[in-house]
């Protein structure tokens, strides 16, 4: 009697641990489904703090126990006189790393939004650190757009290349009011280019009828499936001529020395050969305009990041845990 009593026991117990383990299964997926992404979140890093952490770093293998006390009261004093300074140059740090649709463009203008509200006209100035080959004449006309939006406001902008701003990429980088690149960074390709494939004589081919309904002459020009006809085929020309134009007009807005028919032809330069022709300002890394920059100039590095949602602090705590005990536990082997 007592062995199927404590077989009943176990057999209930298992039930509990399984029914327990199935309930936060499930309620963890719950949450996963019903967690919306939150808003995202602004993020500053001071850049000088950084530049004093890497010294402090290398100071400390170098220097013996006085020095480095000097140092570290040094270091307390010059924070303190940086922080009080209300009237020293702030520079804001901003990336933006483009891919085709420029899907970045809404993290930029949030980032933007929030350097307006504290950036001062005619004193401060924003670093763009730009990386993109280019994209949508619509999306990266947006971010074009977001630039200018602190030149209206007189906040001084500097577009920083390292290997590639090109087309929209360039576009962008025209939209502010310097233009620094590394020598081998590639820059221009002032131009449009619109592939279309099309699939109408396969499908003649094959005797597979395609009919698209359109009201309005010009409504589908061009198409993937339909018959391209000479005046379809002139009139998307046309839009890409039109486009290429309102390009060209950007970019001798932005820089009006430049030879505009000269390197608007849609050929890329490295910086080393586009400083002669205007299209860049200045030959220099991004990181050697910021290191030249951190004596004089408050830096502070602006991004967003996505706020976290419950399960993702879940899981992070638990992942914090378990490393955690792993941690734990190697000191005691050790």
């Amino acid at each position: 009697m007592v062995f199927w009593l404590d077989i009943a026991a176990f057999a209930l117990k298992a039930l509990l641990i399984v029914a327990a383990i199935g309930g936060l299964a499930l309620l963890i997926a719950r949450l996963a489904r019903s967690s919306e992404p939150k808003d995202e979140e602004i993020k500053v890093r001071s850049l000088n703090e950084r530049y004093d952490d890497m010294r402090e770093a290398l100071n400390a293998e170098l220097l013996d126990k006085k020095a480095r006390k000097a140092l570290v009261k040094a270091r307390k004093k010059q924070t303190k006189a940086r922080r009080g300074d209300d009237a020293g140059k702030r520079i804001y740090v901003l990336g933006f790393k483009g891919d085709m649709r420029a899907s970045a463009v809404k993290r930029l203008g949030h980032e933007i939004d929030a350097v307006l509200t504290v950036a001062r006209p005619g004193t401060d100035e924003v670093v763009l650190r730009l990386e993109s080959p280019g994209g949508t004449v619509t999306g990266y006309g947006l971010a074009a757009a977001e630039i200018l939006r602190l030149r209206e406001r007189r906040v001084k902008v500097t577009a920083s290349v390292d290997q590639v701003a090109a087309s929209g990429g360039y576009m962008m980088a025209c939209a502010a009011d310097r233009i620094v690149a590394a020598p081998f960074a590639v820059v221009g390709s002032i131009g449009v280019v619109a592939p279309v494939p099309n699939l109408h004589r396969l499908l003649k081919k094959n005797e597979i009828d395609f009919e698209e309904m359109t009201a309005g002459e010009f409504k589908r020009s061009v198409s993937l499936l339909g018959e391209i006809t000479p005046a379809g085929r002139e009139h998307f020309r046309g839009k890409l001529e039109d486009t290429h134009g309102a390009f060209r007009h950007f970019v001798l807005q932005c820089r009006p020395n430049v030879d505009i028919d000269r390197v608007a032809n849609g050929d890329h330069w490295l910086a080393s050969e586009a400083l002669g022709l205007g299209l860049v300002d200045e030959l220099s890394t991004g990181g050697e305009y910021l290191f030249r920059a951190r004596d004089s100039a408050r830096l502070y590095q602006v991004s967003t990041e996505a706020r976290k949602t419950l399960i993702q602090l879940l899981l992070s705590g638990i992942g914090v845990a378990a490393r955690a005990a792993a941690d734990f536990a190697a000191a005691r082997l050790g």
